[in-house]
């Protein structure tokens, strides 16, 4: 849509003047068309009368019960609140559903689900959703749009912190009747901003205690989704079961996904006792994290016998970083010459041929293995104009594509790297006294919480490291609640974050990196960091329309995020492996951005026989 630019007019027609009065009022000057879909960039690919996703199977048989097992303990059945971290996992899409569906063969694009039709102007300062009438919950009742509005006043105030800082955008949000929803986003500037509106939650008004909201609870939840709860044992085990009258059926968006009639997920303390339940067939489905284990561990009966198949699959989804996370809220971790020096004390080449048996790849960039990474690219001139008000905001070998994680000899004691690091922490006002690295006359000394056996191996081979150049570092295990409860709290000196990537990064990144969520509890910023030049990429990433100019922001984010060394770069596999039982299947088709490439209910798989 194209504006008119009017500079002095002295006596305006009619037309004119109701043209100044839509401007007046913020409006759009054109009645925006209703759309079956929105993409964060550019057009949805599927036309309006597309019948299923590419990914998904319609004609999959229905029926059977799918066993599942996860690691770790839940206490509470509401994934929406600050305590979420310790909600039990397959709640989202099967319980509880948005306004829209996303595709994962497209990096961000929404199809019709509870909204069978969006309407939305050029500048994405309005969106209007229209209810599909036959959209109804578990129990029967009609989810109408004071359900939406509901759950976004509810979510706004005592939901999960992204969601309140979202939904905290919006300038108003009308329902004109019971099947349509309007936001009002003039100013905002946030063009995934109707996206992340649209995937949202919509929970029951009449079903939902708004005073307990912000509490764990075990009470079985009502959603407009596929399944229902019909069994819930805190920290061991949860039961879905389908609801025969699920609504949503045959919505395209829908169809060749939820497939069995039961899903039944298990919970384990451990990574050994959870392998050691698929190995015995309690389980169907394992996605394989441990090098260890995929290459020499699968030497078993069912395996042998056909019972059991693995997998290595490969997405076009960027790989993401895993690391050792810096709380920078602690003062000796706020010198970044000082997070450079640690940061060059791991040595992956040795770590990955002891113990992964070399089938890691060092991680290079937050958005590894495709074209938003910066690695190995220098700065084009859009990168360059976007970082021009922060000059100091990227080093030059990172602004040229030059820096990688140093490599060591893969010796364990590589002295050339230790030399370094210690030339780096002289300058960061450290100092060798005998053995003891020491700043401001104290002792260097932390300690690295980790959550299981695997992350403590890692921890205790980095902080060997770290001893050879005088500093003192302790592993601390903590079981499942204590690690979230001190992770959403930062009560930690150092510990290892997860950065999952996807083809679209967006609002998610404000949680993970922004000034405002440094200091806020049970935000995604482990790192407490709090830089003007992360948040303006985040401002550009998230401003962006067009293709060209969204991988420009990312990369330019990239780079900034790898100038502040707030992480030390762990590893990655580039393929996704799995082990299943083959009386479960899958489409042949996989999705192209799947992160991973199934949910933890496998909602594309159907069992053979059911």
């Amino acid at each position: 849509m194209r504006f008119l630019a009017i500079r002095a007019i002295r006596r305006p027609s009619l037309a004119l003047a109701a043209l100044l009065a839509g401007f007046a009022l913020g409006g759009p000057l054109f009645a925006a068309e209703p759309t079956h879909g929105l993409a964060m960039h550019g057009a949805p690919a599927l036309p309006g009368d597309f019948d299923h996703f590419p990914y998904a199977d319609p004609a999959a048989k229905k029926g059977g019960r799918l066993r599942v097992g996860l690691s770790g303990a839940f206490d509470s059945l509401n994934p929406f609140n600050v305590k979420s971290g310790t909600a039990a996992q397959g709640l989202v899409g099967n319980v509880f559903q948005g306004l829209m569906a996303r595709s994962q063969d497209e990096p961000f694009t929404l199809y019709p689900l509870i909204a069978q039709s969006i309407e939305i102007d050029p500048a994405r300062t309005r969106v209007t959703f229209h209810l599909d009438p036959r959209a109804h919950f578990s129990d029967g009742r009609a989810v109408t749009a004071e359900d939406v509005l509901f759950s976004f006043d509810l979510l706004k105030s005592k939901g999960r912190p992204q969601q309140r800082i979202a939904y905290g955008l919006v300038k108003a949000a009308t329902a004109p009747d019971a099947h349509t929803v309007k936001y009002d986003l003039t100013g905002v500037g946030d063009r995934e901003l109707p996206l992340i509106l649209a995937i949202m939650p919509v929970l029951p008004k009449h079903a939902t205690d708004v005073e307990r909201f912000s509490e764990s609870t075990l009470a079985k939840p009502i959603g407009s989704g596929p399944y229902v709860v019909a069994d819930a044992q805190a920290g061991a085990r949860m039961l879905l079961k389908r609801d025969p009258n699920y609504w949503g059926a045959d919505v395209p968006s829908q169809r060749g996904f939820y497939n069995f009639d039961e899903i039944d997920i298990q919970y384990f303390r451990d990574g050994n006792s959870l392998f050691e339940a698929f190995k015995a067939g309690l389980i169907d489905y394992r996605d394989e994290t441990s090098t260890t284990r995929w290459s020499t561990g699968y030497d078993f009966p069912a395996l042998r016998d056909g019972r059991i198949v693995r997998e290595a699959l490969r997405s076009e989804n960027p790989k993401g970083l895993n690391g050792f996370v810096f709380n920078t809220r602690r003062p000796l971790f706020k010198d970044a010459r000082l997070r450079e020096a640690f940061g060059m004390m791991f040595d992956f080449e040795w770590v990955n041929a002891k113990y992964y048996a070399g089938l890691y790849t060092r991680t290079k960039s937050f958005f590894d293995e495709s074209e938003l990474s910066s690695s190995g690219r220098p700065a084009d001139e859009k990168e360059r104009a976007l970082l021009a008000p922060w000059p100091d905001a990227v080093r030059a070998d990172i602004l040229d594509g030059e820096w990688r994680p140093p490599v060591s000899d893969g010796s364990g004691r590589d002295r050339e790297m230790a030399k370094r690091a210690l030339g780096l922490l002289a300058a960061a006002g450290c100092r060798l006294d005998g053995d003891k690295l020491l700043k401001d006359g104290e002792p260097v000394s932390f300690e690295i919480m980790v959550r299981d056996r695997d992350q403590e191996r890692l921890a205790l081979a980095y902080a060997s490291s770290l001893a050879r150049i005088g500093a003192d570092v302790r592993v601390r295990l903590v079981d499942e609640v204590q690690y979230q409860r001190r992770r959403q709290k930062f009560d930690f000196d150092m510990m290892i974050g997860q950065y999952l990537a996807s083809a679209s990064p967006g609002n998610e990144q404000r949680m993970r990196w922004s000034s405002a969520t440094a200091n806020q509890e049970s935000s995604f910023n482990l790192a407490g960091a709090a830089s003007p030049a992360i948040d303006g990429m985040i401002a550009a990433l998230l401003a962006a329309r067009s293709h060209e100019d969204f991988v420009a922001a990312v990369r330019a984010y990239d780079r900034v995020l790898l100038s502040g060394f707030y992480v030390v770069p762990l590893f990655h596999a580039s393929e996704q492996w799995i082990a299943h039982s083959t009386d479960i299947a899958r489409p042949e088709r996989l999705p192209h951005y799947g992160t991973p490439l199934f949910g933890p209910t496998l909602e594309s798989w159907w069992r053979k026989n059911p």
